[in-house]
């Protein structure tokens, strides 16, 4: 596979149009890796690849699961969003019932999740009073910086 400047433009378009924060290709002797607000990275094993820079990169593996659409759901700030990047867990332990569940009542300060960063345990707290609107994340999931966890209002 050879690539060219158009190509990759294509390919940050894509990124664009579908929100993607990373976007992964690999071929035989050609790997593009492009990530959003992070610097875009083209790899090429044996053949050598010539990419002109690109914009923010955008990231999305294809086998990843996908959350919901966060955009249409609540706005800005109804989401409670996650303060650093690692596993998101609904509950303190594999036995133990989840924090909270669609529907319930939070106040500030109330435990809400675990985020599992470098094996410590992240005990993450609602910033807010109001009831849990939608669960973003699946048990076990990873998460990124500043990616929503719930919507609360």
């Amino acid at each position: 596979m050879t690539t060219n400047t158009k190509q990759v433009k294509e390919l940050v378009e894509l990124l664009t149009k579908n929100n993607l924060d990373e976007l992964l290709i690999e071929d035989k002797d050609l790997k593009i890796h492009l990530k959003r607000n992070g610097e875009p990275k083209v790899i090429a094993a044996p053949a050598p690849v010539v990419a002109a820079p690109v914009a923010p990169a955008v990231t999305q593996t294809q086998a990843a699961p996908v959350a919901a659409p966060v955009a249409e759901v609540a706005d800005e700030s109804k989401m409670l969003k996650s303060p650093m990047v690692g596993t998101f867990y609904t509950k303190p332990g594999p036995d133990a019932d989840v924090f909270v569940k669609v529907g319930d009542k939070v106040k500030v300060g109330q435990e809400i999740c675990i985020i599992e960063a470098m094996k410590t345990m992240n005990r993450i707290e609602s910033d807010r009073n109001g009831i849990i609107k939608q669960i973003l994340l699946e048990d076990g999931q990873g998460v990124e910086f500043d990616e929503p966890l719930f919507i609360i209002e």
